[in-house]
């Protein structure tokens, strides 16, 4: 089976090669990092060291999806994403991706050297979302998510979530293509932590292999998270960092090929190695 993402016309091949997105939250409330680059010049000095720890793409995002986030408005966001994309995009040829849930922030973006638009509602949030998305010829992230980063994590419950995730994947892709959105342009995301329980996730993580959708690359996107937290019973956000490296070794042996990450090198070096013993 081939892994081919389209992102601008450039067909990337990730069969064998998977990549790395590095996250760059220029928020004041992410859960991770305490908001350390909010400052658009600390934003752009981290991009550029996370590209230079070998990050293939840059995952820049103006709005926290934590748990229980309240949204922030248009104009605060494109204050926050643009100045960084614009900076970013001059210094690197990295791979630079949007994390938003509204088409107006997605375009902006996008016209000013973005690559990728990486939605956690899966382009259902903002109605106009899938429009900027066929006028463009951007890569997509998909992502499956149930209710909002608000109500998100409020009693989740699924009769089966493996086959709900599936199916939920096969609708996106089929509704998509319906408004002019090619499948190659897509990579799913099956959104752990983002309404669901830890059992859920680690159910989601068992049955990986079964969620490429399509010959659709999977992203995992774990870094750092609250699963990593409760299985580990720490409150120490840096307890979460090597899980996270073995968790991003162990998904790409499960077929995973994107990993959102926050820890970029050690995350680059575990998954270069799994790929060498996978041959």
């Amino acid at each position: 089976m081939k892994f081919i993402w389209r992102i601008h016309g450039k067909e990337h091949d990730l069969t064998q090669r998977g990549l790395v997105m590095g996250i760059v939250n220029v928020t004041p409330d992410s859960f991770s990092d305490g908001g350390r680059y909010h400052d658009t010049g600390r934003a752009v000095e981290h991009a550029l060291e996370l590209a230079t720890e070998g990050a293939d793409i840059l995952d820049i995002g103006g709005e926290s999806t934590r748990p229980g986030a309240e949204p922030v408005s248009e104009a605060d966001e494109l204050k926050r994403v643009l100045p960084v994309i614009h900076a970013v995009r001059s210094q690197t040829q990295a791979l630079i991706s949007i994390d938003t849930m509204k088409a107006s922030v997605a375009r902006a973006a996008l016209d000013a050297g973005a690559d990728i638009i990486n939605d956690v509602t899966g382009l259902r949030g903002d109605p106009m979302m899938s429009r900027v998305a066929a006028e463009t010829d951007a890569g997509l992230v998909v992502m499956h998510m149930i209710g909002t980063p608000r109500t998100m994590q409020q009693q989740p419950q699924y009769a089966d979530v493996v086959a709900e995730v599936c199916a939920y994947f096969e609708e996106r892709l089929r509704v998509l293509e319906e408004q002019g959105i090619a499948p190659q342009r897509i990579v799913l995301d099956p959104g752990f932590g983002f309404g669901k329980t830890l059992e859920h996730n680690a159910t989601l993580m068992q049955a990986l292999p079964k969620l490429t959708v399509q010959e659709r690359p999977v992203l995992v996107g774990v870094s750092r998270k609250s699963m990593i937290k409760q299985l580990l019973e720490s409150e120490a956000v840096e307890d979460r960092d090597w899980p996270t490296v073995a968790l991003t070794s162990h998904t790409r042996e499960l077929g995973a090929r994107i990993f959102r990450v926050h820890d970029v090198k050690p995350n680059a070096q575990a998954l270069r190695m799994t790929e060498a013993i996978l041959g």
